[in-house]
């Protein structure tokens, strides 16, 4: 291990536009034993950018994607996935990995991710966590205990109990065991359903103060954590937002969505109820839809919203460095 600190205490930034990021990164990897860089914004506030002249500035540097949608194959334009050439030769990590009728549950990306930070740091590299997923990056950075794993056997079993009338059992046996998280769901909601009853069944009993979303418990981590908050006045972000939806769908993206579900996705899969895939699909399936102006108003609407999550989130966090673009 003390070769590995070498490695790291040798580290420094090469180049830098902002001098005040510079210096704490440089001063950070001279006294981490296992650094983690994460950089984190809302939507649109322009991580990407910022990462890869993060990453350009390191010494075997790779990015770790922490946004959920990014972890899906064939959707590319609607999640302002980061191509190729964007990359600048920096390897990166989680992108990609799943279909988008594929479950992505925060406990597995905890797993799948701290496995990929490990791999870094063991060949001496220095990992970057990029994303704008609140939950995806709380798992690593506050070692969150998880919900438990899906047990597919389970599941498919409340599926068919679900089914049998709609989810009126269901619904009455998690308002028994877990009134709270029951007045929080509705009957008709069938993956949120299930997965309740699923959570219930997996867990001990003594767990059932559980954070359906966030897990049990903050604890703390080996990691050398670094963190850059990347973000732009509101009027700023606002336009940006706005202009991204647009272009987005100048770029494609309905037809995107259109070869998805060529493929057979429907809006049932959990990668199509990202932002805007859902919209563009009742869009392309209604009978008489709305004009493309609206529907990117509409796409631009729940962006702006999510982002607004997002500041929350963060609110008050004093681990955070913000960088103002």
């Amino acid at each position: 291990m003390g070769n590995v600190l070498v490695m790291w205490q040798n580290v420094h930034v090469m180049s830098t536009t902002h001098p005040d990021w510079g210096s704490i990164l440089d001063e950070h990897l001279g006294n981490s034993k296992k650094p983690l860089i994460v950089v984190l914004g809302s939507t649109a506030c322009g991580k990407t950018d910022f990462s890869i002249t993060l990453a350009k500035s390191i010494k075997g540097a790779e990015v770790v994607n922490a946004d959920s949608r990014q972890l899906y194959r064939h959707m590319d334009i609607g999640t302002a996935k980061i191509t190729e050439t964007q990359m600048q030769e920096i390897p990166h990590h989680m992108l990609d990995v799943l279909k988008p009728d594929q479950e992505s549950t925060s406990g597995w990306y905890q797993t799948e991710a701290k496995e990929i930070i490990d791999s870094i740091h063991k060949k001496g590299g220095v990992p970057i966590l990029v994303g704008g997923s609140m939950l995806y990056i709380s798992s690593i950075i506050d070692e969150l205990s998880m919900a438990p794993e899906t047990d597919q056997e389970l599941r498919d079993k409340l599926m068919k109990e679900y089914d049998l009338d709609n989810g009126e059992t269901l619904f009455n046996r998690l308002l028994n065991q877990d009134p709270i998280r029951a007045s929080k769901l509705h009957k008709n909601n069938k993956p949120r359903l299930v997965r309740a009853l699923e959570i219930l069944k997996l867990s001990n009993p003594s767990d059932l103060e559980y954070k359906y979303e966030l897990g049990s418990n903050k604890t703390e981590t080996e990691l050398d954590i670094l963190i850059f908050g990347v973000r732009r006045e509101r009027t700023d972000l606002v336009d940006r937002i706005n202009s991204r939806a647009k272009l987005m769908i100048e770029s494609g993206w309905i037809d995107e969505v259109k070869s998805l579900m060529d493929l057979g996705y429907t809006e049932l899969d959990p990668g199509m109820k990202s932002h805007g895939y859902k919209e563009i699909m009742a869009y392309l399936k209604a009978e008489d839809p709305i004009s493309l102006e609206k529907l990117t108003e509409k796409i631009a609407a729940k962006t702006r919203q999510y982002s607004k999550r997002q500041k929350t989130w963060w609110k008050g966090d004093t681990r955070i460095n913000w960088i103002d673009l």
